[in-house]
């Protein structure tokens, strides 16, 4: 997934938006996974009766849920360096999260590459910044700016 491109063309890519990744429905089911995963078992996640009567009117998923989508939601059209033996997660340096997600809705992420520079040889790091819009919401569910190193032979 995702296109390959040189470092020159990497670097040459700051500030450019890169293609929605597909959209993503989010299930009551893949949230009550998250739960057991994680041991977050607020009744805002997996009670929908519960949760209907809060000013939400159904189950949302985890923040964290959705912060962890983002390892599929990116790869889909992302572009990587000629070479690449591995890309690993560096971190982030902000994470907002500005609307909840509610059971069923559908999510799709939209990505700028800020900046990429050589670390050290064979190292590039990317500041990739995210927004992830929820289908018919004004808000997006999150704004972050993600960080990966990319390990290149």
């Amino acid at each position: 997934m995702g296109t390959t491109v040189t470092t020159e063309q990497l670097a040459e890519l700051a500030g450019k938006d890169l293609e929605p990744s597909d959209w993503l429905t989010i299930s009551q089911e893949r949230i009550n996974q998250f739960a057991d995963a994680t041991n977050d078992h607020q009744f805002i996640h997996i009670d929908p009766d519960r949760a209907s009567r809060t000013p939400f009117g159904a189950t949302i998923a985890h923040g964290y849920l959705t912060l962890s989508l983002l390892s599929h939601l990116l790869a889909q059209n992302t572009v990587h360096p000629e070479g690449m033996v591995m890309a690993l997660n560096y971190g982030s340096d902000k994470v907002r999260y500005l609307a909840p997600v509610k059971v069923g809705q559908r999510i799709r992420a939209h990505q700028k590459i800020a900046e990429c520079s050589e670390k050290r040889p064979g190292q590039w790091l990317c500041k990739i910044t995210v927004s992830v819009e929820i289908e018919g919401e004004s808000a997006p569910a999150l704004i972050a700016e993600i960080l990966t190193m990319y390990i290149i032979e």
